[in-house]
């Protein structure tokens, strides 16, 4: 377990580093994330290394919204008066995100659907 853990923070902090340290706006957690997935890649038997410990986090995952609520209802006077202003901003955005997929979608079932030369 404190293998898996290391390993997992590891590859985030080495994310969090390089993009830090490249200044490039990927959140490192990401870096860190596809750092794993090749790490994972390349030796495959980290999957059995790691799977006991990510299915105790993955079991506790709501626990890691909590503090995300406690920010919510911690900044509540600044919802109210701004209601209106979020509200536009997050159903843009979350059109947007919808449009992006499909359109990532559609551009990747074209290119499947290609015919090899």
């Amino acid at each position: 377990m404190l293998f898996a853990l290391a390993l997992l923070l590891g590859c985030q902090l080495v994310g969090e580093v390089a993009m830090r340290g490249a200044g490039l706006p990927i959140p490192g957690p990401v870096a860190g994330l596809a750092l794993l997935l090749v790490l994972v890649a390349l030796r495959p038997s980290l999957i059995e290394a790691l799977r006991p410990t990510v299915s105790v986090i993955l079991a506790n995952l709501s626990l890691l919204f909590v503090p995300a609520g406690v920010g919510v209802v911690a900044n509540l006077d600044i919802l109210v008066a701004d209601w209106l202003t979020l509200s536009i901003v997050l159903g843009l955005s979350t059109a947007l995100s919808m449009l992006a997929a499909v359109g990532t979608f559609l551009a990747v079932r074209r290119f499947t659907d290609r015919p090899a030369p």
